[in-house]
């Protein structure tokens, strides 16, 4: 089984939960414009986020995520131990 880094992972759950094509997922992707993203997705994206990676994201730090690489990055500084799980 193949393990995936964080920037693969955020982008697959992207994927799965916007149902767009992974060409289309780069860090400056916009969820709203660029993928097409309505406040339903947004907040099934959040929870998809908090779940595969075991931490919690404020509302204010969810405000100002809009872009693909403003959620890796934000995933990137949780200090939850299991954004680590899966890593060798």
């Amino acid at each position: 089984m193949e393990v995936l880094g964080l920037e693969e992972r955020v982008r697959a759950i992207v994927k799965e939960v916007l149902k767009v094509n992974e060409a289309v997922i780069k860090p400056d992707a916009r969820f709203r414009e660029d993928l097409g993203a309505d406040s339903l997705d947004l907040v099934t994206l959040l929870m998809a986020l908090e779940q595969e990676f075991g931490g919690s994201i404020s509302d204010a730090e969810a405000a100002g995520m809009t872009t693909v690489g403003q959620a890796q990055a934000l995933i990137s500084g949780l200090k939850a131990p299991s954004v680590m799980k899966g890593s060798p």
